[in-house]
């Protein structure tokens, strides 16, 4: 999820493979049971210790090279912080606000650059992203 206040992103620090260390956008696998919305909550949680409010849904990201360990999809939600500061747990060593100025998409872990620079798009446009394919 991108968690952001319009000028800063929370990003992690991944604590383990793939990319380990590298920096990336909180998230993670949904649990048997649970639904999307309610898994984007606890991974905030779990990972950045954040409690966040869902705005809305960027877009829908299912390319089959995003992820080296498998073909993932990823739902990747619009949030407001509630409460707390960010510090990193789970599987991210460290939590922190970044300006989203000063990210260069290359530096982000799988394709989440792109959907930083999707996010860019949408604070003006409030467009969906169905894909990181093009039709």
């Amino acid at each position: 999820m991108i968690v952001s206040d319009e000028e800063r992103v929370i990003l992690i620090r991944r604590g383990k493979d793939p990319y380990k260390g590298k920096l990336a956008l909180p998230g993670g696998f949904v649990d048997f049971g649970e639904t999307v919305e309610e898994c984007a909550i606890r991974e905030a949680r779990e990972e950045t210790g954040l409690s966040i409010q869902l705005l809305g849904i960027l877009g829908v990201y299912s390319d089959p090279e995003r992820d080296p360990r498998t073909h993932t999809m990823s739902t990747v939600f619009v949030a407001d912080c509630v409460e707390g500061e960010p510090v990193g747990g789970d599987d991210a060593e460290d939590a922190f606000w970044v300006s989203l100025d000063s990210i260069a998409p290359d530096d982000l872990a799988f394709d989440h650059g792109q959907i930083l620079e999707d996010f860019k798009k949408w604070n003006k446009e409030r467009t969906t992203f169905w894909s990181t394919k093009k039709f």
